[in-house]
């Protein structure tokens, strides 16, 4: 995408209103993380008539509505998980774990992944909280951005100027 030409200053300025966005959540996501953040709606005998649906707490939907109001949220997201060949929630947070201002837009990737196939494949909203990505996903990109800012940053020897290149 056009913002992997960035500077890393401009990648900075770039992802920092989203990130901060989002970043609203994370005391209540380290508070839910581990635990069930839906329920099935179950009133008077809905079973027998109707098919059920799922419940999701009114945070977590906040949450979803303002990752999906984000310009970031990236609909090719396969490619993110093709590309660094990610396949489980361990490679996810391989990946994360090792994420630098590089691979921001990938990070964006992990989390479109939840937000939009959460669209139709509904309890994987409740699963992003329950295993720990939202969470990981918002300290890792808050923790470049707070690298970034900082006056005694540099980058190593072998890497350039500008981060997409």
């Amino acid at each position: 995408m056009e913002y992997d030409k960035l500077s890393v200053e401009e990648a900075v300025e770039f992802y920092r209103p989203d990130v901060e966005s989002l970043s609203g959540f994370i005391p209540w996501l380290e508070a839910h993380s581990g635990s069930e953040t839906s329920s099935v709606f179950t009133g008077d005998g809905v079973e027998k008539h109707s098919i059920t649906f799922p419940v999701y707490d009114g945070t977590l939907m906040n949450f979803v509505k303002t990752a999906q109001a984000s310009s970031l949220v990236d609909r090719n997201y396969v490619y993110t998980y093709s590309r660094n060949r990610i396949r489980t929630v361990a490679d996810e947070r391989r990946f994360i774990r090792n994420a630098t201002i590089k691979e921001m837009g990938d990070l964006w990737g992990i989390l479109s992944k939840y937000i939009l196939k959460g669209m139709t494949k509904s309890m994987l909203w409740s699963e992003g909280v329950r295993n720990g990505i939202f969470l990981d996903l918002l300290l890792k990109m808050n923790e470049i951005l707070a690298f970034w800012d900082r006056e005694d940053r540099h980058l190593p020897e072998d890497r350039s100027h500008t981060y997409g290149r």
